[in-house]
C-alpha cells in the first residue's frame, strides 16, 4: 500500500458575520458554535459606518428591514468588546478574524491585536484600504466577488507590496448562489494566475460546492455560519446552521484523509479475502469419470473462489481428469492433466 502523503490542512473559516445582531453575548455563542463545528477559523465582520458610507448608502436587496447605514450604527462592536471577543475566540481554540471596510478598521483592529485580516469582495478597488493593510504586513484572505480580472490584479499588485501570505478565494456575490455560478474553474486560474494559495467563499446552501473546491485543492474554505436561520440580519437566511456546518466540516476532513492517500490499485491485498467470497471458481455440472477429457458443458462457474478461476475456464478445456470428479464438486490443480499426461501447469490464481 502507498504511504500517506502529506497535506496541507484546509483552513476551514466560519463566517460569523454580522448573524450576532449586535449582541456580544450572541457573537459568543457563534464562536462557540464555529469552534464545537471543528472550524480553524470564527470570522465577523468590522464596520465602521461613519467612515465606510454615507447614511443614505442602499442596502443591498436581499435586506432591507432598516438602512444599511443604521444597521452598521447599531450592531457595531468597541474597542473592549472586540478584545472580548478575540479572547473568548482563544479560550475555545479557535483563530480570531475579522472582515475590514475601511482604513480606520484594520487601525481598530490593529488595538485589538489581530493576526490576520479578509478583505472582502466589495473592498478590491478601495485602494485607500489596500495601501493600509499592505502597510500592515499581516496575512491576508481576499474574496474575489464582483471583481474582473483587471481589478482583481490591480488589487494582488497593490496587496503583494508586502511579503506577507495571501490567499485568493474564489467568490461570487450572490445569496444564495447558484451552482451555475460558483465558479470553481476561476477557483483554479487564480492558482495560476497568482501562484498562490487560492480557495473558496461559498455562498451556496449546501456543502457541495466546498467539497468540490477541496478536491480540487482549495487550501481555505469560507462558509456562513449562524445559530438559526430564522435570526434577523443580512446573512442569518443563507447561512448554515451548526449541524449543518459540523456536518461541512466532517466532509472536508474526510476528503482530505482521501487526497492524503492515494492507492495502487494492485496492492490493494486486503482485498483478496473479498475475491474467494464473490469470485467463482470451476465446478463440475456432472460426474466426470478419471482419464476423461473436459468438454465445455462438464464444468461452469460457481462461488467461492477458492479453487480454479474462472478466468481459467479455457485452459482447462481439453484437460484430463486424473481422478473421478463428482458432479457439483470444485476442480483443483491437483485433479488435471495435459494433453501430454503431466499435470496441469495452470495456476490457481492470477
Amino acid at each position: 500500500m502507498t504511504a500517506p502523503m502529506a497535506s496541507p490542512r484546509v483552513t476551514v473559516v466560519a463566517e460569523a458575520g454580522m448573524n450576532h445582531d449586535g449582541s456580544v453575548g450572541h457573537a459568543k455563542r457563534l464562536i462557540e458554535a464555529a469552534a464545537a463545528c471543528g472550524a480553524d477559523v470564527v470570522k465577523f465582520q468590522t464596520h465602521l459606518a461613519d467612515v465606510e458610507m454615507l447614511p443614505d448608502a442602499p442596502s443591498p436587496g436581499y435586506f432591507n428591514e432598516e438602512s444599511r447605514y443604521d444597521y452598521f450604527r447599531r450592531t457595531a462592536f468597541t474597542v473592549e468588546q472586540w478584545k472580548g471577543l478575540k479572547a473568548h475566540a482563544e479560550a475555545a481554540g479557535i483563530r480570531f478574524l475579522s472582515s475590514v471596510f475601511s482604513p480606520e478598521a484594520v487601525d481598530l483592529l490593529e488595538r485589538v491585536g489581530v493576526a490576520a485580516y479578509k478583505v472582502p469582495s466589495g473592498e478590491i478597488t478601495n485602494l485607500p484600504l489596500l495601501e493600509r493593510l499592505a502597510a500592515v504586513g499581516k496575512p491576508l484572505y481576499v474574496s474575489s466577488g464582483m471583481s474582473s480580472w483587471n481589478e482583481l490584479d490591480a488589487a494582488v499588485g497593490v496587496l503583494r507590496r508586502s511579503s506577507a501570505p495571501l490567499t485568493i478565494l474564489q467568490c461570487t456575490s450572490e445569496y444564495p448562489c447558484a451552482y451555475g455560478h460558483v465558479g470553481l474553474n476561476v477557483m483554479q486560474e487564480m492558482r495560476r494566475r497568482y501562484s498562490a494559495p487560492v480557495g473558496l467563499s461559498d455562498h451556496t446552501m449546501t456543502g457541495y460546492a466546498s467539497f468540490a473546491a477541496v478536491a480540487l485543492g482549495a487550501a481555505v474554505i469560507e462558509k456562513h455560519l449562524t445559530l438559526s436561520r430564522l435570526g434577523y440580519g443580512s446573512d442569518a437566511k443563507h447561512s448554515l446552521e451548526p449541524v449543518e456546518f459540523a456536518d461541512l466540516v466532517r466532509g472536508i476532513r474526510a476528503i482530505e484523509t482521501m487526497l492524503a492517500n492515494p492507492v495502487e490499485k494492485d496492492d490493494l491485498a486486503t482485498l483478496q479475502a473479498m475475491k474467494t467470497v464473490f469470485e467463482h471458481s470451476l465446478v463440475a455440472t456432472r460426474d466426470i469419470p478419471a482419464g476423461a477429457s473436459i468438454s465445455e458443458d462438464a464444468v461452469t462457474a460457481k462461488k467461492p473462489g477458492t479453487g480454479i478461476p474462472a478466468s481459467r475456464y479455457r485452459q482447462v478445456i481439453g484437460c484430463k481428469v486424473a481422478r473421478t470428479i463428482p458432479a457439483g464438486a470444485m476442480l483443483q490443480p491437483a485433479d488435471l492433466e495435459g494433453p501430454d499426461g503431466v499435470p496441469w501447469a495452470g495456476e490457481r490464481n492470477a
